[in-house]
């Protein structure tokens, strides 16, 4: 593996990481990743991530195929936050809408639904 900037993981061992699409640079997504998920989306150039409620490592996209692929992975100023630049197949939210962030403060729904969750995730 190449060498790489040395991110703080900080006690808990995990960083905060940020889905944005590539081309649009919509925000997609939020999600927690570990050295090993680190190093495994830099290996495969697909994004994995740590889940914190399963205590496990995961590929986005590994049980309902929209995955992402990695274009560029950026590094904050602190070396404790992670970039990741996708090119988002499907869905990024679970609940079937195009990015996690479909609604406001208020409630309104203000995104796209791509997919339907209950046929992906049955």
């Amino acid at each position: 593996m190449t060498d790489h900037v040395d991110v703080d993981f900080g006690d808990n061992g995990l960083v905060p990481a940020v889905a944005q699409d590539a081309d649009s640079k919509d925000v997609l997504m939020l999600a927690y990743v570990s050295p090993e998920a680190l190093d495994k989306t830099i290996e495969t150039g697909r994004a994995h991530y740590y889940s914190r409620s399963r205590d496990e490592l995961w590929e986005k996209g590994a049980t309902s195929g929209h995955t992402q692929q990695i274009r560029e992975v950026r590094v904050d100023c602190d070396a404790d936050t992670l970039l990741y630049l996708v090119e988002q197949e499907g869905g990024a939210c679970h609940t079937g809408h195009e990015s996690c962030f479909y609604r406001t403060i208020d409630g309104e729904n203000v995104g796209e639904t791509v997919f339907d969750p209950d046929a992906v995730y049955e």
